[in-house]
């Protein structure tokens, strides 16, 4: 395994690209899971409201730092502006107006979606050596599939 610093400059910049990608995604989806946490109705509605809140709270104060941590050991630069990050993600931004299961699909299918990226940016890491990062994905990718299997609970 080597240091962030140890990679060559061409591993270190495919590194970032896809940690920016990781970020920009677990961006959109604490917005997914915040606004479903507040416009959430229904039978279950406080139920469903403190699981996407805590999605939304995960993404935000742990999984996002530890991504951008990774990107700054890399000496590089997250990219910040949600102008961006809306860009370059595979996750859509939803106004919120949708009934309670049409939420809880879609923060499913966006969580399997961030699952998805973080196992291609493990996978460019460990490509790398990078067995920081690689283990910081994985770590993540686990929770989101946590999340969309316990969101799709509420399917069946």
């Amino acid at each position: 395994m080597q240091t962030a610093l140890s990679l060559t400059p061409d591993a270190r910049s495919e590194v970032v690209e896809a940690l920016n990608q990781s970020i920009a995604e677990v961006s959109i989806c604490r917005a997914l899971a915040r606004g479903f946490s507040v416009n959430v109705t229904g039978m279950a509605r406080r139920t469903l409201s403190e699981l996407f809140a805590t999605i939304a709270d995960r993404h935000y104060g742990v999984d996002e730092l530890r991504l951008a941590n990774r990107v700054l050991a890399l000496e590089s630069h997250v990219e910040m502006t949600e102008a961006s990050r809306l860009k370059r993600s595979k996750i859509a931004e939803h106004d919120g107006h949708a009934v309670d299961i049409e939420m809880i699909k879609t923060l499913c299918d966006a969580q399997l979606t961030l699952a998805e990226t973080l196992a291609g940016t493990a996978a460019i890491a460990e490509r790398h050596g990078d067995g920081v990062t690689q283990s910081v994905c994985c770590d993540i990718q686990e929770q989101c599939e946590f999340a969309a299997a316990e969101l799709g609970g509420f399917l069946r």
